[in-house]
């Protein structure tokens, strides 16, 4: 679940894995492997996917299907 969401939200804003990697500050490969599920996504980058595509972390991990960040 938590692969597709983090592709899902890349193609959603017609971005490359390249340029997402890029706005994570790590390499294109490393992102490949994330939404591959061939590696653990870390918690600083769960936050930096969480506020770049503006939704919830709890979103991209499956655990709702609200997309919307409760202040």
């Amino acid at each position: 679940m938590v692969y597709k969401r983090i592709r899902d939200l890349r193609e959603d804003k017609d971005l490359t894995q390249r340029a997402m990697a890029k706005a994570l500050s790590c390499s294109q490969q490393v992102y490949s492997n994330y939404e591959l599920g061939q590696r653990d996504i870390p918690t600083d980058i769960l936050i930096k996917l969480s506020a770049f595509h503006g939704v919830s972390v709890d979103y991209i991990l499956g655990i709702t299907d609200n997309p919307k960040i409760n202040k």
